[in-house]
């Protein structure tokens, strides 16, 4: 093993879509306000050889090519043996949620990421937009209600082509999922959404459980930048007090308590002793005192989607997108 490399082997976690096993705790690479691609590059190539293994990335975020040639240095370099040893998360954006161009969306983010295959593809939100403007913020007036069943008979021939190992969607109210699993032939292996101590989704996440519906979680520290700007996460005094009274940091409290709701956890530092710090999370455990107080923390959702309602629908509200649960 790499010296630089994590003493405790990253634990994986069953999907019951199969007999693949997803790493816990994943990288993203979505950034805000943007980075240079070369920043993502060398920031991957770190994260590959302090030991993470599933990188989260989109066509949204434009690092799907600096991650894919992260990937090839390092395993050039000897970090990882093969690209077989990662698992490669991507998501299809709303332009492209349209069942003619679902397909042709995968293949570009595959040539983008020079790779054969992704181990999971997700619809990114769940609705659509006016096909062929790629852009973000989407105009109102270009918003779409997405033919769930269409586009994903369109999702479930891109895994039938062995393009990608898994399906799933990010961002699906329990309503909007239930909406695919009602027609859908290949169910969603996951539904990834935010998820930490300030805003918990016991609510979904039991729905998603009783359906074999993986939660991975995204801003898993919470979220500073353009898109939310709040900092609840690492300035919660109840993670705080845990914290000092472990040892630990705010940010292995909090990814801690994500790991041990059995859900998968994607956080994002480009700096690498912090990228260190985060995975040291899997040889110790909250108590039972500890996860009440976790519990007990007042809730509130930090990425309301905003910018994904619009006055003439599908959703005019958050109330709408999110079915009430903010």
């Amino acid at each position: 093993m790499n010296p630089e490399q994590q003493q405790t082997p990253m634990p994986a976690i069953p999907m019951a879509a199969g007999c693949r096993r997803i790493p816990a705790l994943g990288f993203g690479t979505a950034a805000d306000p943007p980075v240079e691609p070369e920043i993502v590059r060398s920031a991957v190539v770190e994260a590959i050889e302090v030991g993470y293994r599933h990188f989260d990335t989109a066509a949204l975020y434009n690092s799907e090519e600096a991650l894919g040639e992260a990937i090839n240095e390092a395993i050039n370099d000897g970090f990882v043996e093969s690209r077989e040893q990662l698992f490669i998360t991507s998501k299809l954006w709303c332009s492209d949620a349209h069942p003619q161009h679902v397909l042709p969306a995968l293949n570009k983010t595959l040539r983008n990421l020079k790779m054969d295959y992704i181990d999971l593809y997700l619809i990114h939100w769940p609705l659509s937009s006016k096909p062929g403007i790629h852009e973000y913020p989407i105009k109102k007036e270009d918003f779409i209600p997405m033919d769930f069943k269409s586009v994903w008979v369109a999702m479930e021939e891109c895994h039938k082509l062995g393009l990608t190992k898994f399906i799933g969607v990010s961002n699906f109210s329990c309503k909007n999922l239930a909406d695919v699993l009602a027609t859908a032939k290949i169910p969603p292996a996951v539904n990834q959404v935010e998820v930490n101590p300030c805003w918990q989704q016991q609510k979904l996440r039991e729905f998603c459980k009783r359906n074999g519906v993986l939660v991975v979680g995204y801003s898993s520290l919470g979220s500073i930048g353009t898109f939310y700007g709040t900092n609840r996460v690492m300035e919660s005094e109840v993670l705080r007090e845990i914290a000092k009274a472990r040892g630990k940091t705010v940010a292995q409290v909090a990814l801690r308590w994500g790991y041990e709701q059995g859900i998968g956890v994607v956080v994002k530092s480009y700096n690498k002793e912090r990228m260190k710090q985060n995975l040291e999370i899997f040889d110790w455990s909250l108590n039972d005192d500890e996860c009440r107080k976790i519990s007990e923390i007042p809730q509130s959702r930090v990425c309301l989607g905003k910018d994904y309602t619009s006055p003439y629908g599908p959703y005019k509200t958050t109330e709408e997108l999110w079915d009430e649960e903010l």
